[in-house]
Order: C-alpha cells, then sequence, then structure tokens
C-alpha cells in the first residue's frame, strides 16, 4: 500500500489489468458501491480534441489527422503513434499535462463531495506511467488469456495476434500482478466478481485509517 498525498479523508484505489480483463465492469461495480471513478480513457479522448492539441498534431502530422468534421481521428492518431516510440512521446507530451490536470481536478472535487465514499483510478498503464503512487491500493483485475481474447473478439474484433500486438507495450501480466495490493478474479460470472468486489473494498474501508463506513 502506498501513501498517497491526494488522499484526505477518502483512500484512492488504482485499477490494473490485462487487455478485456474487465477492469471497466470492476470500475462501475465500485460506482454503483460509492466510488468515484476517474477514466483515463475517457481523459485522454476529451484531451486530444482540445484545440490547442488539434492544432499541434495537424501541424506535425498535416490535415489528414482529421475527420471530415475537423476533429482528430483517434484511429489514425493510434495507428501513426502505436509503432513509433518517437511519434507516441511527441502525442503524450501535449496530451499526458491536460490529462494530468484534470485527474488531479476531479481527485480534489471527489474528496470534497460527502456523496462519494472513494475514489477509483481506471488507468490501463497504471503501473507503467506511475499512477500507483498516486494510489492508496492497487488492484489487479485478472482473467485466463482465453477469457479475455472472447471478450476483446466481440467487443473490438481483434484476434489473438492483434491481442499480443496491443500488450507488446505494456508490462507482462505477472510483474503488474505482483506489484498489486489486491487482486480481482473476472474470470466467472458478475455476481461472483461482484462479491469480490464488495469484500475488498469493505476491508479497504473499514481500516481505522479512513472516516469512512464500511460497504453495506
Amino acid at each position: 500500500m502506498n501513501v498517497c498525498p491526494l488522499s484526505k479523508a477518502k483512500p484512492i484505489i488504482g485499477l490494473a489489468g490485462g487487455i478485456g480483463s474487465g477492469k471497466s465492469t470492476v470500475a462501475a461495480m465500485m460506482s454503483r458501491l460509492g466510488g468515484y471513478v476517474i477514466d483515463a480513457d475517457a481523459l485522454a479522448r476529451q484531451a486530444l480534441q482540445q484545440p490547442q492539441v488539434r492544432r499541434q498534431l495537424e501541424d506535425w502530422w498535416g490535415p489528414g489527422v482529421l475527420d471530415e468534421q475537423g476533429r482528430v481521428d483517434r484511429r489514425k492518431v493510434a495507428d501513426r503513434v502505436f509503432d513509433s516510440p518517437q511519434e507516441r512521446q511527441k502525442l503524450e507530451s501535449v496530451i499526458h499535462p491536460l490529462v494530468s490536470r484534470e485527474r488531479q481536478r476531479l481527485v480534489v472535487a471527489a474528496q470534497q463531495d460527502p456523496a462519494v465514499r472513494f475514489i477509483v483510478q481506471d488507468v490501463p498503464l497504471l503501473f507503467e506511467v506511475g499512477l500507483d503512487k498516486e494510489c492508496d491500493y492497487t488492484v489487479f483485475v485478472e482473467a485466463s488469456s482465453g477469457t479475455r481474447l472472447r471478450r476483446v473478439e466481440r467487443t473490438r474484433g481483434w484476434d489473438r495476434a492483434e491481442l499480443e500486438r496491443r500488450e507488446k507495450n505494456q508490462w507482462p501480466l505477472e510483474r503488474k500482478k505482483k506489484a498489486a495490493d489486491a487482486i480481482i478474479d473476472n474470470d466467472g460470472d458478475e455476481a461472483q466478481c461482484l462479491g469480490q468486489v464488495r469484500s475488498l473494498l469493505d476491508r479497504i474501508l473499514s481500516d481505522n485509517e479512513w472516516n469512512v463506513p464500511a460497504v453495506e
């Protein structure tokens, strides 16, 4: 467990896991149980459409990076940066500061909101970019390779080769698992997963360090 400088009365929980493991499912469960979820992917999508970002990307990569409505085409951007660390770093140099500022703002607002019992950081590269240091607890959402493949085939149309290609820039799953404070097994049905989430939150929120009631 980290000691997070952003924490006050409410713990900050970071979610990690492989692609297709079901982090968003666990985040949604935590939201229903009183958590405020900060979705890093959603913040990045919003930042990508900021006028200053759009202008910068167009300067770098030309008008072809925009769609017919003049918005940044996320798929074209992803294709350009995926296999190019240099281009990815350029993109991150303009996106990350915006996302970081918004994330910090949301954390402060959630800490002050009496309806929020805890805060969830849903960040695809939680450990890789060091955001685990902004969390009091980190949770690894686990699912077998077969389950994850079936999920991404259904929801994204990916095959095994594409899944492996996407994961090559991430930490190995075992490394993430070992780095986490807790593990949620999301290989079964929703009820089984929810039971684990409830138990974990009850354990976290019952800690005397937090002035937050246990999950009912």
